[in-house]
């Protein structure tokens, strides 16, 4: 797990904010370039075209010269006569105009725009040469305006000293209105390269500035984030081998708990077989004990008991004559009678030889037919089977079972009738013992269970138990009770060896 703790060692690269603090530097430093250019391409841009707006300006005012003289000479023409009037009016409107026009580019503005242009030295000094050409053709004009509007007749306007001024100062005046056009065009040109050099430097500092970032800030942190990448599938390859050590210890850990699991089970039924076979060696020895008291009862009180009654009788026959006598030997006869049948009992109860001799389905039979004999309450027995031998130990455990059931009924139910079923089903013996009894309440906690004696519930458990079946009781007040076992059928291939025993 340690290798996976410090996968990026330290180095002596520069850091992420060291690269965080150049990129935004480059970064700033582009911006304001980038800023800067369009600074100046706006302003150059604006100047530019307020130039422009003054050159058109200065070309009208070419444009106009021309046109006042033109009108000038119509006036003189004796054709345009009717039109007189009309034709002063316009020229005094060009003429002022003109005048307006040539203020405002010898100031650098536009009327009726936001413009103010500072014209250059060498504009100025154009300007300057202009000015005795540009005053004798405005006072020219003036004079003929003035004539014309006090003129009455106007066939007989004529002023040739002013038309010939006016002439000979129109040509140096439209010269030097085309050297200050040229020198703005000039100077727009010179602004224009000027402002494409700006331009040029600025995208060169702008390359300059992104080679910077490149070299010095891209390349080292992508030298920087390769080395991390690999790294970090460096870093993957040993978490995925240690994923699959920790797979393998984890599966290594499962199998050894279920081994372990396994193993403590496997402990446990051998303890519980072992449990079950000293209880079975027990069982086995009670049944021993109780078929050597049977054989003894029989064999020996039993006999002991018939030779008395025998001698009884032979002696009841000698005193014939003496009715007392005979009385108490008749009562005495009956009481020895009584022992012997209820040593018979006791010797039947504590091994059946009808069970050694013809199996469990008998057995049964016969327990449910002498409870029949003594007693007032009906025991029904069915069965679906054979005559067939079982296993010594099931044929026991299912009798005594039965038995108990029986004895605890009898004793403890007040029944009307009890029900005995013994059938085989789906492979398993099924042993069922029902009567309509008060029945009783049965107790699931052990401490409820320890305040009422349940000896013989538990003895019938124990021997379904050792015979591997399953035990199971229900009841209720008043619903009477119902007992079953169920063991899984096998039948016997040994010979029995029981020991033979008749209870009379």
């Amino acid at each position: 797990m340690s290798e996976v703790v410090n996968v990026i060692p330290q180095t002596s690269q520069p850091s992420a904010r060291h690269f965080n603090r150049l990129f935004l530097t480059t970064l700033v430093f582009i911006a304001v370039l980038l800023t800067v250019a369009e600074i100046v391409s706006q302003f150059q841009t604006r100047r530019e075209s307020e130039r422009v707006m003054v050159i058109r300006m200065a070309s009208a005012q070419r444009h106009q010269s021309q046109r006042l003289v033109s009108q000038v000479l119509q006036l003189t023409r004796p054709s345009e006569l009717p039109n007189f009037a009309r034709t002063l009016t316009e020229i005094k409107k060009l003429f002022a105009q003109f005048q307006t026009n040539q203020l405002h580019i010898e100031q650098g503005t536009v009327p009726g725009y936001p413009v103010l242009l500072q014209n250059s030295d060498s504009i100025k000094i154009r300007y300057q040469s202009l000015k005795p050409y540009y005053a004798g053709f405005r006072d020219s004009m003036q004079q003929l305006i003035l004539q014309a509007d006090r003129a009455t007749d106007p066939g007989k306007f004529i002023s040739e000293a002013d038309l010939t001024a006016l002439l000979a100062n129109e040509k140096p005046f439209l010269e030097k209105m085309d050297e200050v056009v040229q020198q703005y065009t000039r100077e727009t040109l010179a602004n224009v390269e000027d402002t494409r050099l700006i331009g040029f430097v600025i995208y060169l500092f702008i390359l300059l500035a992104l080679v910077f970032a490149g070299w010095f800030i891209l390349r080292p942190a992508v030298n920087k984030f390769e080395g991390i990448i690999g790294q970090l599938v460096e870093a993957e390859t040993r978490t995925a081998t240690t994923n699959r050590k920790l797979l393998s210890l984890n599966r290594a850990l499962k199998e050894t708990r279920q081994q372990l699991f396994d193993a403590t089970r496997q402990q446990y039924q051998q303890q519980m077989d072992e449990q079950k076979l000293r209880t079975s060696y027990l069982v086995a020895g009670q049944e021993e004990e109780r078929k050597r008291l049977s054989r003894e009862l029989h064999d020996g009180i039993g006999q002991m008991l018939t030779a008395i009654k025998l001698q009884v009788e032979s002696f009841e026959k000698s005193l014939s004559g003496e009715t007392k006598g005979t009385k108490n030997l008749t009562v005495l006869k009956n009481l020895i009678s009584q022992t012997i049948q209820e040593t018979r009992n006791v010797s039947n109860n504590l091994m059946p030889t009808v069970l050694s001799d013809f199996g469990l389905v008998p057995a049964v039979k016969m327990l449910a037919d002498t409870h029949d004999k003594d007693s007032t309450i009906d025991i029904i027995f069915h069965t679906n089977l054979s005559n067939t031998r079982l296993d010594k130990s099931v044929e026991i455990g299912v009798y005594r079972i039965a038995q108990e059931a029986v004895s605890n009924a009898l004793r403890h139910a007040d029944p009307h009738q009890i029900t005995i079923d013994l059938f085989e089903k789906d492979n398993y013996l099924h042993l069922i013992v029902n009567d309509d009894g008060k029945g009783f309440r049965i107790h699931r906690s052990r401490k409820e269970d320890s305040k009422r004696p349940s000896q013989g519930i538990h003895n019938m458990n124990e021997r379904a138990a050792l015979i591997n079946g399953k035990f199971k009781i229900s009841s209720a007040p008043d619903k009477g009770t119902k007992v079953q076992v169920s063991i899984p059928f096998k039948l016997a291939h040994q010979e029995y060896e029981y020991t033979q025993v008749d209870a009379g």
